[in-house]
C-alpha cells in the first residue's frame, strides 16, 4: 500500500548505514541510499521527530556460519557513515542480530518518546530492514518503508521485500512522498 499518512509521533529508523556494509556491492548505489536517508533524517530533525541510527556489531549467538561472515571485522566496520550527519539528539542503537528490536533498547526508547509509527531506510532490504519492519509490526507500530532509501546485496531479495513483504506490513513510499507527509516545521 502506498504511503497515505504519518502519525504525529513518527520516528525514522536507519538500518546499518555503516562503513562495513555501505562498502558492499548492492543492487542500487549505496551512496544514493545514504543521500536519501540523510534527506529523511534532516527532515525529521527539522520537525523535532526522533531519528534512530542503527549499526550492527557482530552476530547473534548460535550457529552463524554464513558466506562472508568468518574472521575478524575491520576496526571501522561498525562506524556510521559521515553522510548521515549524525546529531547529538539522534538515538543510536547497536545490534548483534538482523533486526533492530530484539536484544536492544529500541522499543523502550521509542515508547518513552510516544512513537507509534516508524519509517525505515537502510541496507540490507531483505535482512536488517525487513527484520526490523517485521518486529515493529509485531510490536504494534505502524510501519512505512522508504523504498528509494533501501537496497540489498541481492536484487531479487530486494524486489521481493519491496513488492511482497513490505506492503503486507504497512505502507511504502518514496523519500519525497514521506517528507511531504511530515508535519510542517
Amino acid at each position: 500500500m502506498s504511503v497515505t499518512t504519518l502519525d504525529p509521533r513518527t520516528a525514522l529508523v536507519v538500518i546499518d548505514l555503516q562503513r562495513g556494509i555501505v562498502g558492499l556491492p548492492t543492487a542500487h548505489p549505496a551512496d544514493e541510499i545514504v543521500t536519501r536517508s540523510a534527506q529523511l533524517a534532516a527532515a525529521f530533525r527539522e520537525r523535532e521527530l526522533p531519528v534512530v541510527l542503527v549499526n550492527v556489531a557482530g552476530l547473534a549467538p548460535g550457529r552463524n556460519e554464513g558466506p562472508g561472515m568468518s574472521g575478524a571485522l575491520p576496526d571501522d566496520w561498525t562506524l556510521l557513515v559521515d553522510g548521515l550527519d549524525r546529531q547529538p539528539g539522534d538515538i543510536t542503537v547497536t545490534k548483534k542480530q538482523w533486526g533492530a528490536f530484539h536484544g536492544t533498547s529500541l522499543d523502550m526508547e521509542l515508547r518513552r518518546l510516544g512513537v507509534t509509527q516508524i519509517v525505515l531506510a537502510g541496507i540490507s532490504t531483505s535482512i536488517g530492514v525487513e527484520s526490523t519492519a517485521r518486529a515493529a509490526y509485531d510490536s504494534g507500530y505502524h510501519v512505512t518503508v522508504a523504498v528509494d532509501a533501501v537496497t540489498d546485496t541481492d536484487a531479487d531479495a530486494h524486489a521481493h521485500a519491496v513488492g511482497k513483504i513490505f506492503p503486507r506490513l504497512g505502507e511504502t513510499g518514496s523519500t519525497a512522498e514521506i517528507t511531504a507527509l511530515l508535519p510542517a516545521a
